[in-house]
């Protein structure tokens, strides 16, 4: 039996030996590489925590100790020693275990999750809470240092560490150094400061100190300025955090299990808040994920053996990457900016290709997009590629320094609808919502890669102010044998004078085309342009009985929304049925199950259609 077999909660991690703890973590490392081939998730960040998370349930009694997960990506391994080692099998599926932290599978998991830079605000708020309610326990937020880019996180470190003396933070650094290591001296003094003497020592001094009547109290604050002018000398730039209140441990090697015992142990003494910096590896023990830590951050299936997966073909990101490095080659105002996602976004050629022209801001969408607005204020043509998902964090940004300056700012948004296994926070079905809200915005969303191209090229040198164009994550479906685009606002498909009407747009399209061979009296109007509605349209349904809407999107906002009302406004009497997403979050699932739970597969279409037509 292996030492993991025998770990099905936090306590079981307290009971191993030290050699014992050191075999868990290598279990768990093979158990994460066979369970993620299978189906898919976050790797390379996980591999890289796994001592860390073993660690700090070693040394913390969760959930009265609350760890607060910065985008959860790296939950795996506290997922397995909280109980749900059993369920990975269903790791991303439907109906089983998220591959992010969730409240509602575990009393260990605290906040839902899914973006970054929030784990400091959230565990500021929490020990806070605990304080004021007299309750005990410590608040630990783990953040890599990725997500520390976010200015979110600089907010909470600005806004909230006094006051808090259960708070502790665990900036992981695994890419980017943020302090300098300084050698042997750092490792020494960092060790014996985070000994059990030397702090049982230290509060004993204190204490003896402040009894000596009228200077004890100036000596302290004099050994505590001393104190603080050596780590200056000796710690460098970690005098950040010391200068924002925290008690500063590092740099720790966040594979050492002892190491990092120790320092969480002292770090739990404490009365103070504190912040331990770890240095760890991404993909730590699997070959090909510490080679690739990006394309293994998160994959779908892949061969254990050879780390080699089997995708094929161009995707809806390949294409938009290739035609902005066909614009540029001809163009040299155009730009390309990304939050730390130049692979996802399929910018990594741009930016090898036009490096000067290519601007990676972080995971800082908000900077990214009032940026894009300087780029073009002075005469530049920027193109934020950003997921959907992430573009709603910068929903002010939008309205105040793009869309109001009136500037030709382009926004690439990829995954854009239904994702699939990621979960609520990572569903693209918002953005046509809060597009819709802000004026002078054009939004484009095409349904194939012809489209996607043309489509950019549209807004980069034809339409004026801010232009979206929103496409899908993966591949483009099935579009007719015959089908040409003619680059208008809208196509039409079928007789107009039929008695039903389909709308939709984007790749939802596909699923209305096939259904439109098992329909009678029904044509299709596909909008290519999706804000603003052409208003000709409305001249092709002024005598159909029945409209039918759909679209990958929340209702309120949608675009559905928008033709009902021109409708009525317009005085056409036809009976409208929107099929969209209603007032919920979107559940992990296949995008194929997701299409399906909402009537938006091709068999729904069909089904639908008949059912009011023969009503």
């Amino acid at each position: 039996m292996s030492v993991l077999d025998r770990v099905n909660s936090p306590e079981d991690v307290k009971k191993l030996d030290d050699i014992e703890l050191e075999e868990l973590c290598s279990d768990i490392r093979e158990f994460l590489v066979e369970s993620v081939s299978e189906t898919g998730g976050h790797l390379a960040s996980n591999l890289g925590v796994v001592e860390l998370s073993v660690a700090l349930h070693r040394v913390f009694n969760s959930p009265t100790d609350q760890i607060v997960f910065d985008v959860g990506h790296q939950c795996y391994t506290h997922k397995i020693l909280t109980g749900r080692k059993n369920q990975f099998s269903t790791l991303r599926k439907e109906g089983g275990i998220s591959g992010f932290i969730r409240p509602v599978e575990s009393e260990h998991d605290i906040f839902s999750s899914g973006h970054s830079s929030v784990s400091v605000s959230q565990a500021i708020g929490l020990a806070k809470a605990k304080k004021i309610k007299g309750e005990k326990g410590k608040v630990i937020a783990v953040i890599g240092d990725g997500a520390l880019t976010g200015g979110l996180a600089f907010e909470a470190f600005n806004n909230g560490v006094n006051g808090c003396e259960n708070l502790i933070v665990i900036l992981n650094d695994n890419k980017m150094s943020i302090s300098r290591n300084v050698g042997s001296m750092s490792k020494h003094l960092t060790n014996v400061r985070t000994s059990k003497g030397y702090f049982n020592l230290k509060s004993g001094v204190r204490h003896v100190l402040a009894k000596i009547p009228k200077i004890g109290n100036l000596v302290n604050r004099a050994l505590t300025f001393i104190n603080t002018e050596i780590r200056k000398r000796v710690y460098n730039d970690a005098t950040f955090f010391e200068d924002l209140g925290f008690r500063y441990y590092g740099l720790i090697d966040g594979h050492d299990m002892e190491s990092l015992i120790s320092v969480l142990n002292a770090a739990k003494e404490h009365n103070h808040s504190v912040l331990i910096h770890v240095n760890t590896k991404k993909g730590k023990g699997y070959d090909p994920a510490e080679k690739n830590p990006t394309q293994f951050h998160g994959i779908g299936k892949f061969d254990v053996a050879t780390g080699e997966t089997n995708y094929g073909g161009k995707s809806f990101s390949d294409v938009f990457g290739e035609t902005m490095c066909s614009l540029a080659e001809k163009d040299g105002r155009i730009c390309a900016v990304t939050a730390a996602m130049a692979e996802g976004t399929g910018l990594a050629e741009f930016a090898n290709k036009y490096p000067k022209r290519f601007f990676d801001v972080g995971i800082a969408e908000q900077h990214a997009v009032t940026f894009s607005s300087g780029l073009a204020k002075n005469g530049l043509i920027p193109v934020f590629a950003v997921y959907s998902t992430f573009l709603q964090r910068s929903y002010d940004q939008l309205i105040h320094d793009v869309a109001m300056q009136n500037l030709k700012v382009i926004f690439g948004i990829d995954r854009a609808g239904f994702v699939g296994e990621d979960g609520e926070s990572h569903q693209g079905v918002f953005d046509v919502s809060y597009l819709n809200t802000i004026p002078y915005f054009t939004v484009y969303s095409p349904s194939c890669y012809d489209e996607l191209s043309y489509m950019l090229g549209q807004a980069v040198y034809h339409d004026t102010g801010a232009v979206a164009v929103r496409y899908p994550r993966g591949k483009e479906k099935e579009m007719p044998k015959d089908y040409h685009y003619d680059k208008s606002d809208y196509s039409v498909f079928g007789t107009d004078d039929s008695k039903n009407c389909i709308i939709t747009y984007g790749v939802e399209f596909s699923e209305c085309y096939a259904a439109l061979k098992e329909l009678e009296d029904t044509f299709i109007i596909k909008l290519n342009k999706i804000k603003p509605i052409e208003s000709s349209i409305f001249n092709l349904i002024n005598h159909n009985k029945n409209v039918f809407f759909f679209e990958e999107s929340i209702k309120s906002g949608s675009v559905g929304e928008a033709f009902a009302a021109m409708l009525e406004e317009k005085g056409i009497c036809a009976s409208f049925h929107h099929i969209c997403i209603k007032d919920e979050f979107v559940k992990q699932a296949s995008v194929e199950s997701q299409l399906k739970a909402y009537s938006l597969d091709k068999n729904s279409v069909v089904s639908i259609v008949k059912e009011v037509s023969n009503v």
